[in-house]
């Protein structure tokens, strides 16, 4: 069975591109999500973790985008299933 896998350096690299080109600032999406820190969105920005389901939608809001331009897949990773 082919799965795909999530890119995550990648990802983070395209939340930093979406940020700066809606002009956006990290505190600013620190106060959006209601952060008492930046750290979760420079981790993302640096593909360190991903944000969750809940926050992927909130990011496809204010970018404006789908999440599927938020997320990079990555070539498609083989797996074995035994029956």
């Amino acid at each position: 069975m082919d799965l795909p896998t999530i890119d995550m350096i990648r990802t983070g690299e395209n939340i930093n591109k979406l940020r700066k080109q809606a002009g956006l600032s990290v505190k600013w999406l620190q106060n959006i999500f209601g952060f008492a820190t930046p750290q979760a969105i420079y981790k993302w920005q640096q593909g360190a973790a991903l944000p969750s389901i809940d926050n992927l939608v909130v990011l496809a809001a204010v970018f404006q985008v789908g999440i599927d331009d938020i997320l990079v897949i990555d070539t498609v990773v083989q797996m074995q299933i035994d029956a």
